[in-house]
């Protein structure tokens, strides 16, 4: 097998991660539309390239050598930036095999709490969803265009060192909103990145959710973090007394619950299977804060 370079677009919280799991097993380069970032980027592993919605010179050499893509941009009401950027230097790419684009358990819409699986109906709620739909069925096309195998990652709410009820806690921005029946599934970063590595190793295409086995109310996830740093959970909120931005808001108007067997009969198996699991090995590796390990919080 030749050598892999994957090439993310997008290289941010996500990307990072999955550099940082097998820094050895490949050449890899990511874009952040900030220079300010190239030295994080560097650190976990990638080389860094800018990307502002415009195609340089640069990014097009790297594209010939690239064999595995990542996209994880956000779609624009324009669309796609990347595919609006790269279309068509893409579907030339020599060494291409696979492509990989991040997306999010949205746009499924609202459930009602239910479960559903990869086989549920896409009815999206919020414009961003809509939007993230759309790019889904784009980045779908040009792999049947190309004849390349591309894999959709549905993601649930994302989580891991520095981003976390226990980096909430300590730093008081802590809430326990409580809106009845509600509950969200998540994802560890490192759960990302280990399903990215295995339909790379498998060169796997097709819909998978990427989440974590244990759908549950916001509020447990703060009070179980709380217990673990031995501190007093902040008190419970009523929903409809919160004060709220338009986009948090709306996350609530979508209840689900996202099985993840899918991923599973790819050959993943997950290190953290849910929020209680991630949270014991963070507080006890003192890795919470940033990914750098360090001794529990003192109190």
């Amino acid at each position: 097998m030749s050598e892999r370079q994957i090439f993310i677009f997008g290289a941010g919280y996500s990307g990072k991660a999955f550099a940082r799991a097998n820094k050895d097993a490949a050449t890899i380069l990511g874009t952040t539309r900030s220079p300010e970032k190239f030295e994080a980027l560097r650190q976990a592993g990638i080389a860094p390239l800018l990307f502002d919605g415009a195609l340089t010179g640069e990014i097009g050499e790297a594209l010939k050598e690239t064999t595995h893509l990542v996209i994880s941009v956000g779609p624009e009401e324009a669309g796609d930036p990347v595919l609006n950027a790269a279309r068509a230097a893409i579907s030339q790419m020599p060494a291409l095999e696979w492509i990989g684009y991040l997306s999010t358990v949205g746009v499924y819409g609202n459930y009602d709490g239910a479960w559903i699986d990869e086989t549920a109906q896409c009815r999206p709620v919020s414009k961003r969803s809509v939007m993230r739909v759309a790019a889904e069925q784009d980045w779908l096309k040009l792999g049947r265009d190309i004849g390349r195998p591309v894999a959709i990652l549905r993601l649930s709410g994302i989580y891991g060192p520095g981003r976390n009820a226990l980096v909430n806690l300590e730093n008081g921005t802590a809430r326990r909103l409580v809106k009845p029946d509600q509950v969200f599934n998540r994802i560890h970063c490192d759960d990302i990145a280990g399903a990215l590595w295995q339909l790379i190793d498998g060169n796997t295409g097709g819909i998978f959710n990427v989440t974590d086995d244990l759908p549950a109310p916001p509020q447990d996830v703060v009070a179980y973090a709380a217990s673990l740093m031995g501190v007093a959970p902040p008190p419970e909120i009523p929903f409809d007394a919160a004060q709220l931005s338009p986009m948090a808001r709306s996350f609530y108007g979508e209840n689900k619950r996202v099985a993840n067997a899918a991923i599973k009969a790819a050959g993943y198996r997950f290190r953290f299977l849910d929020y209680r699991s991630a949270l014991d090995h963070m507080w006890a590796s003192g890795d919470w804060r940033d990914g750098e390990p360090r001794s529990p919080m003192k109190r």
